[in-house]
Protein backbone atom coordinates (compact mmCIF):
# COMPACT_ATOMS: atom_id res chain seq x y z
CA UNK A 1 0.00 0.00 0.00
CA UNK A 2 1.16 3.51 -0.66
CA UNK A 3 1.37 6.06 2.11
CA UNK A 4 -1.97 7.52 0.99
CA UNK A 5 -3.70 4.14 1.34
CA UNK A 6 -2.66 3.07 4.83
CA UNK A 7 -5.20 0.62 6.29
CA UNK A 8 -7.16 2.02 9.22
CA UNK A 9 -8.86 0.55 12.27
CA UNK A 10 -12.09 2.03 13.59
CA UNK A 11 -11.73 2.47 17.35
CA UNK A 12 -15.06 2.78 19.19
CA UNK A 13 -14.90 4.33 22.67
CA UNK A 14 -17.27 3.41 25.50
CA UNK A 15 -17.31 5.30 28.80
CA UNK A 16 -17.14 3.21 31.99
CA UNK A 17 -17.07 3.89 35.71
CA UNK A 18 -18.75 7.29 35.48
CA UNK A 19 -16.32 8.68 32.90
CA UNK A 20 -17.67 11.48 30.71
CA UNK A 21 -18.86 10.66 27.21
CA UNK A 22 -16.68 11.78 24.32
CA UNK A 23 -18.05 14.10 21.65
CA UNK A 24 -16.24 11.93 19.11
CA UNK A 25 -16.72 8.29 20.13
CA UNK A 26 -15.22 6.76 16.95
CA UNK A 27 -11.86 7.43 15.35
CA UNK A 28 -9.86 5.85 12.54
CA UNK A 29 -6.23 5.09 13.34
CA UNK A 30 -3.72 3.30 11.12
CA UNK A 31 -3.34 -0.43 11.76
CA UNK A 32 0.38 -0.12 12.43
CA UNK A 33 -0.08 2.48 15.20
CA UNK A 34 0.57 1.42 18.77
CA UNK A 35 -2.11 1.25 21.47
CA UNK A 36 -0.33 4.17 23.15
CA UNK A 37 -1.81 6.42 20.42
CA UNK A 38 -5.32 5.48 21.62
CA UNK A 39 -4.37 6.29 25.22
CA UNK A 40 -2.84 9.63 24.18
CA UNK A 41 -6.04 10.51 22.27
CA UNK A 42 -8.17 9.75 25.34
CA UNK A 43 -5.91 11.75 27.67
CA UNK A 44 -6.22 14.76 25.37
CA UNK A 45 -10.01 14.44 24.94
CA UNK A 46 -10.64 13.94 28.67
CA UNK A 47 -8.06 16.53 29.78
CA UNK A 48 -6.63 13.98 32.22
CA UNK A 49 -3.24 12.32 32.64
CA UNK A 50 -4.90 9.44 34.49
CA UNK A 51 -6.96 7.32 32.10
CA UNK A 52 -7.69 3.60 32.49
CA UNK A 53 -8.29 1.83 29.20
CA UNK A 54 -9.67 -1.69 28.65
CA UNK A 55 -10.44 -4.13 25.87
CA UNK A 56 -13.39 -6.47 26.35
CA UNK A 57 -14.06 -4.70 29.67
CA UNK A 58 -11.36 -6.88 31.20
CA UNK A 59 -7.75 -5.98 30.45
CA UNK A 60 -5.44 -3.26 29.23
CA UNK A 61 -3.10 -4.32 26.42
CA UNK A 62 0.54 -3.27 26.35
CA UNK A 63 1.06 0.25 25.04
CA UNK A 64 3.38 -1.03 22.29
CA UNK A 65 0.82 -3.48 20.84
CA UNK A 66 -0.17 -2.69 17.26
CA UNK A 67 -3.81 -1.81 16.65
CA UNK A 68 -4.05 -4.18 13.69
CA UNK A 69 -2.98 -7.14 15.85
CA UNK A 70 -5.36 -6.17 18.66
CA UNK A 71 -8.25 -5.77 16.23
CA UNK A 72 -7.66 -9.21 14.71
CA UNK A 73 -7.54 -10.81 18.15
CA UNK A 74 -10.21 -8.83 20.03
CA UNK A 75 -12.12 -6.75 17.50
CA UNK A 76 -15.72 -7.13 16.38
CA UNK A 77 -16.64 -6.59 12.73
CA UNK A 78 -13.26 -4.97 12.12
CA UNK A 79 -13.74 -2.46 14.93
CA UNK A 80 -11.82 -2.27 18.18
CA UNK A 81 -14.08 -1.46 21.14
CA UNK A 82 -12.21 0.37 23.89
CA UNK A 83 -13.69 1.14 27.30
CA UNK A 84 -12.19 3.98 29.32
CA UNK A 85 -12.52 5.32 32.84
CA UNK A 86 -10.87 7.93 35.04
CA UNK A 87 -10.59 5.46 37.93
CA UNK A 88 -9.93 1.70 37.77
CA UNK A 89 -13.10 -0.02 36.53
CA UNK A 90 -12.08 -3.66 36.01
CA UNK A 91 -9.29 -6.06 37.06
Amino acid sequence: MSSEQVAKVVVVFQAAGGAPLLKQDKVKISVDSHFSKVVAFLRKQLHSDSVFVYLRNAFCPALDEQLGVLTKAYGTDGKLHVSYALTPAWG
